[in-house]
């Protein structure tokens, strides 16, 4: 006899359907899995056994054979344990009724039938919605994550034998309603009143978070560089409620924790410097996202930067241009969204104190061009916005004013900002900020007046820029004239988006 129980799997942040087909045949008793199966899905034999014995039931003791369709696509993780099991179950008889062909199943087998929660169940959850599925039997963790989807009924399980009631006709377990998303109204334990003095390098910030560009900070150890980039979220715009969904899909794939409610803030992510190219940007054995991934549409913090691998570092060139990062392996390809807002710190030499005032510096300049040659051109080229930080001036330590705006009032005028990008980009359907502006819209989106034409191109002759280059500072000074309220780039929007690129610790002048 052969039943078909219908699951689902992701590849990517998509979900995509997997048909179960398990066949009971006479001969010598064996358990087999075919259709691409990893090692995951090859052990769930000894799991479906155990959890069909010890929940009363019997196991066949025939030739069975399972068939995860399409046979094409390689299959990952233990969410196929409930649909082997019930599928074997109904095919031996041992169920009261058909399994109804509009419900997907999925869920992890403990060995006593107890669902464990799975990976990847949002944009399966999602999948199922789109493909006219009525219905999703789900590990009761994962209930609340699945239940973000509108439109398909969400049937939460404790265990096997839940399962089995559900699909008999039995009334699921009802779900604590998932939070809408929240409003705009947001707290922070950290706030850039907090950051004594640094009031050119919270300006450049402020930009940054705006337009969302790309930042890097150099300055000496204790400057608050650190400080200065954990701050930024409060300060970022809320994500999209469509944003907030994609980044919940992400979440879910990565395994990082439920999605019991879209979340508005934005992802900010640290990795520490001993992080592999695999961890940054995604791959391994399963070419599983990477923290490039997880930061989409956040903030992708790299502390120390010359202490990260250089290899590490040069995977980053293409997610920067493209947003977005193709992953390539021998068993699997996968392309995954890597639209994130870099912000880097470094120190501007070994020691740490080229430049600085009151403090010798201790290295040779063989020493600092060596340090500094720990980052390409190329990567530096593509980070709009270079930040010197300076040690604090201990005056600003001393008064009470010295942190000067805090993020409530920075805040308030990057929405303005970004409120006047959102009119602007309305015919562009993937533009939401001036940073993923293309280039050919330039003329029409940034009109610059005649001085500031000028000075763009008296800037490019002098200081040599790349067309990339060129094409930040625009972005930037685009930026600058939205925090303005201007519609107009004018002189002193372009000349305060040009010094932010003027040569200086980084090209190892």
């Amino acid at each position: 006899m052969i039943a078909e129980i219908r699951s689902g799997a992701v590849v990517g942040i998509d979900g995509f359907g997997v048909t179960v087909e398990i066949d009971l045949a006479a001969g010598l008793p064996s358990f087999t899995i075919v259709g691409l199966p990893n090692a995951a899905v090859r052990e769930s034999r000894e799991r479906v056994t155990s959890a069909i014995k010890n929940n009363g039931f019997k196991f066949p003791q025939k030739r069975i054979t399972v068939n995860l369709a399409p046979a094409d696509v390689r299959k990952v993780g233990a969410a196929f344990d409930l649909p082997i099991a019930i599928g074997i179950l109904a095919a031996s008889g041992q169920t009261a009724s058909a399994i109804p062909a509009q419900s997907v199943i999925l869920g992890e087998l403990a060995l006593d039938g107890r669902l464990k929660p799975v990976k990847g169940v949002l944009p399966i959850a999602l999948y199922a919605r789109d493909r006219g599925c009525g219905r999703v039997l789900v590990p009761d963790a994962n209930a609340r994550e699945a239940a973000v989807v509108k439109g398909i009924v969400v049937a939460p399980c404790f265990d096997l034998r839940e399962a089995l009631r559900v699909l008999d006709g039995g009334t699921p377990r009802a779900i604590v309603p998932v939070e809408a998303p929240c409003g705009d109204a947001r707290l922070f334990d950290l706030d850039y009143a907090q950051v004594m003095g640094q009031h050119a390098a919270k300006r450049a910030m402020q930009i940054a978070a705006a337009g969302g560009h790309h930042v890097i900070m150099v300055g000496p150890p204790g400057s608050g560089k650190t400080m200065l980039a954990k701050r930024l979220p409060s300060i970022l715009p809320p994500l999209g409620e469509d944003e907030a969904l994609e980044n919940a899909k992400i979440a879910s794939v990565a395994g990082i924790g439920g999605a019991s409610a879209l979340s508005l803030e934005r992802p900010f992510r640290a990795p520490h410097h001993s992080a592999s190219d695999a961890g940054l940007v995604g791959g391994g054995r399963g070419a599983s996202p990477g923290e490039i991934t997880i930061a989409h549409n956040g903030v992708l913090f790299l502390d120390e930067l010359t202490e990260f691998k250089r290899n590490v570092l040069e995977c980053l060139r293409q997610p920067l241009e493209e947003g977005r990062i193709v992953i390539s392996r021998a068993n699997a390809s996968c392309s995954y969204p890597a639209r994130f807002q870099l912000v880097a710190a470094m120190n501007p030499c070994p020691c740490g104190y080229a430049g600085a005032t009151g403090h010798p510096c201790r290295c040779s300049p063989l020493a600092i061009r060596r340090y500094l040659a720990k980052i390409s051109g190329p990567l530096i080229d593509r980070i709009a916005i270079h930040v010197p930080v300076k040690p604090v001036d201990p005056k600003d330590m001393e008064t009470e004013t010295g942190g000067g705006a805090g993020s409530n009032e920075m805040r308030g005028e990057v929405l303005r900002a970004v409120e006047m990008q959102r009119k602007r980009f309305e015919r562009l359907p993937h533009v939401t900020r001036n940073a993923d502006m293309p280039v050919s819209d330039h003329g029409g989106l940034c009109p610059m007046d005649c001085e500031a034409r000028e000075l763009l191109f008296a800037a490019q002759r002098r200081l040599l820029f790349s067309a990339r280059s060129r094409r930040n500072i625009i972005q930037v000074a685009r930026t600058i004239a939205d925090l303005d309220g201007s519609e107009t780039i004018g002189a002193r929007h372009l000349a305060e988006a040009v010094q932010y690129r003027v040569p200086r610790f980084l090209e190892g002048s």
